[in-house]
This record gives C-alpha cells, sequence and structure tokens, in this order.
C-alpha cells in the first residue's frame, strides 16, 4: 500500500492512481461476480498481454484492492477475489455501469 505521502491531494486523483488504467477497471468489474483464476481473466479481457495482467494484479494486491489465494495442490490453483477496499468500489464500477447503458441509449433512439 501506499503511504499517505506518496498519494495527491486530490481524492479523485487518489481513486485513478489506484483504479484509472483500462485494465484495472475491467479487472475489477470481473471481480464484482465472483473470485477468477489467472487464466480465466485472461481470456475473458480481450487484448490484454500476460504482462499487463500481472503488473496490473500485483498493483492492485499492494494497494490492497484485491486478495491473492494460493491453494496447496499439484498443480497449484491461485484465486484472486475483491478485499473489502475493492467491494467498497462497488457503487464506483456501478454508476459507470449506469452512465455507459444511458450513453449509449442515446444513439437506439
Amino acid at each position: 500500500m501506499k503511504t499517505k505521502a506518496e498519494l495527491p491531494d486530490c481524492p479523485v486523483a487518489t481513486t485513478v492512481s489506484l483504479i484509472g488504467s483500462k485494465w484495472k477497471l475491467l479487472i475489477l468489474r470481473n471481480l464484482l461476480v465472483r473470485p477468477w483464476r489467472f487464466n480465466e481473466l485472461r481470456k475473458s479481457l480481450d487484448g490484454i498481454s500476460q504482462k499487463v495482467l500481472t503488473d496490473s494484479l500485483r498493483s492492485m494486491e499492494e494497494d490492497g484492492i484485491i486478495t491473492r489465494t494460493v491453494y496447496p495442490e499439484v498443480p497449484p490453483r491461485v484465486e484472486y477475489a475483491l478485499s473489502d477496499l475493492g467491494e467498497s468500489m462497488r457503487p464506483i464500477i456501478k454508476s459507470m455501469e449506469e452512465f455507459g447503458t444511458g450513453y449509449k441509449e442515446q444513439f437506439e433512439k
């Protein structure tokens, strides 16, 4: 997690620094539904590279937005899920969904 001194003064800028990339938002969208395994996420996010997904997941884990659980199986199974902090972003993603739906409806008229 970043220290308070490392975060921007503006709360909006803080949020953008945590989830402002296209891929992080789409990862969040998926994790709001259920926990996902790495390859499931990669297949569901058309166009994301393995490196970008790995970097995004690591960053989100470091920031406390997601959790990474390794199950002691052979082969090892790893699942990513939202932490409580990540779950608190549900209203943000819901608002974005509602805006996107309303925006698209303008073109159906």
